[in-house]
């Protein structure tokens, strides 16, 4: 596929191959004030209740169902949550998957791709390194790479979550999105078209995004921070940047604790346990790195929920 494939009309035709296969997401109505700040309505998109913990399902599925799988299977790394989620498309598919995930992926993650069936490798301190490994599978075996964010149809299918919201709640007026290599917010940007504002929210120890606009070009950022293994790809991608450009996408910068924070806030006051990476909008909120005009109607996209910082069993 090219590069200008990524379209609201090519999003639609994707959702409508893996729709059989992933959940409609919920979302939750919650104001300003219930987070202790004034403002008016928030729409919390609550990806972290998607099959495999995490949007990244969506992704998955339309690249096995799109594109044909060899013998030899398929291949992917990833900081955890793509991990999971081809190793669950694979499953489901009955297909064969190798996984490589860096040593900073979280137990939670780990333990998912394993229970879905996926041959495991953990290796190397940083995703970057992962994909090296993977690509080198990949060119021994002729497995099919499914990349974790700079591939056509990883961002075709991440861009359902627009499709989705849109119906769910057509009243946004912003809508902060996570970022780390960006296959999340190229695909809803493709989607929106500008229609509403767009605001990345990365780590300030993994700036992706916000180093690349700086640069006018994707650059090696710092990988690091209490998401890194969500948010630390080192670089955006190549087929992202040029979306987010196009469509205006503006970036803020959270600090760890203010993560952290989040990630309490949501638990504590609508019993929603997030990741750190998809605890990150929020943050932007209730740090200031984001602050909204009076009547502004915010949507935050809840991406993730592979942690295990609530533990039933202990």
């Amino acid at each position: 596929m090219s590069k200008t494939a990524i379209t609201r009309e090519a999003i639609t035709r994707t959702y409508e191959h893996i729709k059989p296969h992933v959940r409609e997401t919920p979302v939750l109505a919650v104001k300003a004030q219930d987070f202790g700040l004034a403002g008016g309505a928030w729409t919390l998109k609550l990806e972290l209740t998607q099959h495999s913990g995490s949007f990244k399902v969506r992704g998955a599925f339309a690249n096995l169902l799109t594109r044909k799988v060899p013998a030899a299977g398929i291949a992917a790394a990833s900081g955890g949550n793509h991990g999971a989620a081809v190793a669950y498309a694979a499953m489901r598919l009955g297909h064969k998957a190798r996984i490589f995930v860096p040593e900073v992926s979280s137990p939670a993650k780990i333990a998912r791709i394993r229970g879905y069936g996926a041959e495991l490798t953990v290796g190397g301190k940083v995703y970057a390194e992962a994909l090296a490994a993977c690509e080198a599978l990949i060119a021994d075996t002729g497995a099919l790479s499914v990349h974790a964010f700079d591939q056509v149809e990883t961002m075709l299918g991440q861009g359902s979550v627009g499709l989705e919201l849109e119906r769910q709640a057509p009243g946004i007026d912003t809508l902060l999105v996570a970022v780390g290599g960006g296959g999340l917010i190229g695909g809803i940007a493709a989607w929106y078209e500008g229609r509403i504002k767009i605001v990345s929210v990365e780590p300030r120890l993994a700036p992706t995004l916000s180093m690349a606009l700086a640069a006018s070009h994707p650059i090696d950022a710092p990988a690091g921070g209490i998401a890194a293994d969500s948010l630390a790809p080192k670089r955006i991608g190549e087929l992202v940047f040029p979306i987010v450009r196009r469509h205006a996408v503006s970036a803020v910068l959270v600090e760890d604790e203010a993560i952290l924070g989040a990630q309490r806030a949501l638990w504590e006051t609508a019993r929603i346990a997030a990741e750190p990476g998809a605890a990150a909008p929020l943050a932007a909120l209730l740090s200031g790195a984001y602050v909204p005009a009076k009547d502004e109607h915010v949507g935050i996209l809840v991406s993730g929920g592979n942690t295990t910082a609530v533990a039933f069993d202990r």
